[in-house]
């Protein structure tokens, strides 16, 4: 322990106490012990500090800060970088308002584009949900505040989410849901981690040994504190006992005399209680000194540029017939569309920043050379018929070269607490957006939404931009892209599905009961589409450029991959290079191909560059339940590097040597 001097000194009372938080967002202090009190607060885009009276619902308005694109968008951006510098920037302006622990990333894997929260979230995919989730607690730490990656673990819906028991198998539960938690302790070492509030195969998270002991302790050799999510204690001492550290927010002096009575009654024993305060102590004093020294001020203007920076390289640029994008200076444009007037830029819930300042899209239009002919909002934002507001549009239309149509889920069909109830856009939106190509067909069609969404409507558009939810810049961000200021260089962390009825989890996801049901197993997202068959609207790691990229040169063995990738085209622009593992006569059964690595390479036109992508220890292995490790069945895979996991342009195939282990099938 590295703070027995100051724990010998306390009584069990004042240990007990230390435990649990004092007001909704700071731990208690002991100033009389030289422990000062810490403050946490939300902060998955941005922070999120209540100004007054805190509570965790945020009905009390909080203090201005950046707010910069959900993980959900800049996933999309696959540019581990970006994840840092963003971080950075959000750990500066906690560290400024002296927050000591900032409660993100979120990194659950998207089971369902109904969860709720999945505009949190960074992937289906823990490779990349784990590498970008990683480099944001990376970047947050730089200053010495903590990160803290939530919620661990098995946490895929918002419906009965302090209630239910997410029943996985241990293979599926260590591919999929705990791998990205594993890359961000082992490659980023936070300082915190939040449990869930859910219960793993019958034990609530906070209390579940397996999970904070055998896996995350043990295994992965993490040390410091665990957190509840704010609520999320339901055996606070066994909490204690099971390698939870501190219970959050607020639950007042019961939590410290139930403490002591377990201590008492030999139910915990004082030495569970000394190692948990040891962890906390660490976090408080690392914490606490960075908060300490720092200026209080940040530079908004800069992160705000960051912000716009993130949003441009997030865009997906998912169609575009004819090359009807970029616009040309001067081109004669008709905005529709409520959200160009009213950005829908972050989602709801305890994510919610207050932004210092939001662009909107028609603001940002004036600076971008082209040449507005007006503005309609074409529909109501909540779905009401308007004939109207339509017809005003389909005027507008008329007028124009290229309309402009700013469509996406209002601010209710996204938030914490609650999921989807579909994957669509609202009909009014729908029906506008097929009168508006009756009168133009040039119409670009531009979504704010934090995850997929079905569409039946795509032939009705000439060229359809996902801007996710783009943070307070996101509208400049789009504007750059349109005008070509910014060749899109996104590509989907999620697989956009031609309708909710072919999702892999769509009978056991937020069902009714308590028990959630991971029947889907390893086949979540393009691991169960790809293997499965099923055809999809836009591939898992899928976007366009203006400009095009050939692959060649390929060498590859079981430690990495080196290739040649060259712009073709007459535009620099980037592009995101994909490395899936495939083993086509495997015993031991798994999906068709699983993406291993990736990397995004900028390039001037025509210019070529060699890239090399490393291949770790979760390249080839799989989760044996007989033998209760991690193994590896030995032969030939196909390395397949493409881009996107439909877009395959090179495969090699390489020999690895497997560790003979018992087929427990």
């Amino acid at each position: 322990m590295k703070h027995t001097d100051i724990i010998r000194k306390l009584n069990l009372e004042q240990k007990c106490a230390l435990l649990s938080g004092e007001t909704v967002f700071t731990t208690r202090a002991l100033p009389g012990k030289g422990i000062p009190s810490i403050t946490l607060s939300d902060g998955p885009n941005g922070v999120r500090k209540q100004a007054g009276a805190a509570d965790h619902l945020g009905l009390n308005p909080s203090v201005p800060a950046t707010c910069f694109p959900t993980s959900s968008a800049t996933a999309c951006s696959w540019d581990e970088a970006l994840g840092e510098a963003v971080g950075e920037a959000m750990g500066e302006e906690a560290a400024a308002q002296e927050v000591a622990v900032l409660l993100g990333p979120g990194l659950n894997i998207q089971r369902s584009p109904l969860c709720g929260r999945d505009f949190e979230y960074f992937s289906e995919d823990p490779i990349l949900a784990g590498k970008m989730a990683a480099a944001y607690v990376r970047g947050i730490q730089k200053k010495g505040i903590a990160a803290c990656p939530k919620h661990f673990a098995a946490n895929s819906q918002e419906l009965r989410r302090m209630a239910s028991d997410s029943v996985v198998d241990e293979r599926t539960l260590r591919e999929l849901y705990l791998t990205g938690f594993e890359i961000v302790v082992k490659e980023a070492r936070p300082k915190t981690i939040m449990t869930s509030y859910n219960l793993i195969n019958g034990t609530y998270a906070n209390e579940n040994a397996h999970l904070l002991q055998d896996i995350l302790r043990k295994d992965w050799g993490f040390d410091g504190a665990v957190v509840t999510d704010w609520g999320g204690s339901n055996d606070h001492a066994l909490g204690v006992k099971n390698g939870s550290t501190l219970e959050m927010p607020a639950p007042g002096g019961d939590a410290v005399r139930e403490l002591m009575q377990a201590v008492q009654s030999g139910k915990i024993t004082e030495a569970d209680v000394d190692a948990r305060l040891d962890e906390l102590l660490t976090l408080v004093f690392d914490t606490h000194a960075a908060v300490q020294s720092h200026s209080r001020t940040f530079d908004a203007d800069a992160h705000h540029a960051l912000a716009r920076r993130a949003a441009a390289e997030s865009i997906v640029l998912l169609k575009n017939e004819n090359d009807l994008l970029p616009l040309a200076e001067g081109a004669k444009v008709a905005v529709i569309g409520d959200f160009a007037q009213t950005p829908r830029y972050q989602g709801a819930g305890s994510s919610a920043v207050n932004s210092i300042k939001v662009d909107t899209f028609l603001d940002c239009l004036k600076e971008s050379g082209l040449a507005s002919v007006g503005f309609a909002p074409g529909f109501d934002r909540q779905g009401k018929p308007d004939a109207a507001k339509q017809a005003e549009a389909v005027a507008l239309a008329q007028k124009a070269e290229v309309v402009l149509l700013c469509l996406g889920l209002d601010e209710i069909k996204e938030s914490e607490g609650l999921d989807r109830g579909d994957m669509r856009l609202a009909d009014n939106q729908i029906e506008l957006l097929k009168a508006v190509q009756q009168a133009n067909p040039n119409t670009v069609v531009i979504v704010s939404a934090g995850a997929s969404l079905e569409t039946p409507w795509l032939a009705h558009c000439r060229a359809l931009v996902y801007g996710a939810l783009g943070g307070q810049a996101g509208a400049g961000a789009m504007v750059d892209v349109l005008t070509g200021k910014i060749n899109p260089s996104g590509k989907l962390a999620e697989t956009w599905a031609n309708a909710h009825a072919d999702t892999p989890a769509k009978d056991n996801f937020a069902g009714a009961g308590r028990t959630v049901q991971y029947r889907e197993g390893l086949y979540v997202g393009y691991r169960y589409y790809q293997t499965a068959g099923v055809p999809v609207a836009f591939p898992f790691g899928y976007g366009l450029s203006y400009t095009s990229f050939a692959y060649s040169e390929l060498k590859a063995d079981a430690r990495s991959v080196t290739l040649t990738v060259t712009n073709t085209g007459s535009r620099a622009g980037a592009e995101i290079v994909q490395v899936y593992a495939a083993k086509p006569d495997a015993r031991i059964f798994r999906p068709a191909q699983e993406l291993k690595a990736f990397t995004k390479v900028w390039l001037e036109a025509g210019e070529s560059k060699t890239v090399t992508l490393p291949l770790d220890d979760k390249a080839f292995r799989y989760w044996n339940t007989k033998t209760d490790s991690w193994e590896v069945e030995g032969g030939t895979y196909e390395l397949r590097v493409g881009a996107s996991s439909a877009d395959i342009r090179l495969t090699a195939a390489v020999e690895v040597n497997g560790t003979s282990a018992p087929n427990p099938y």
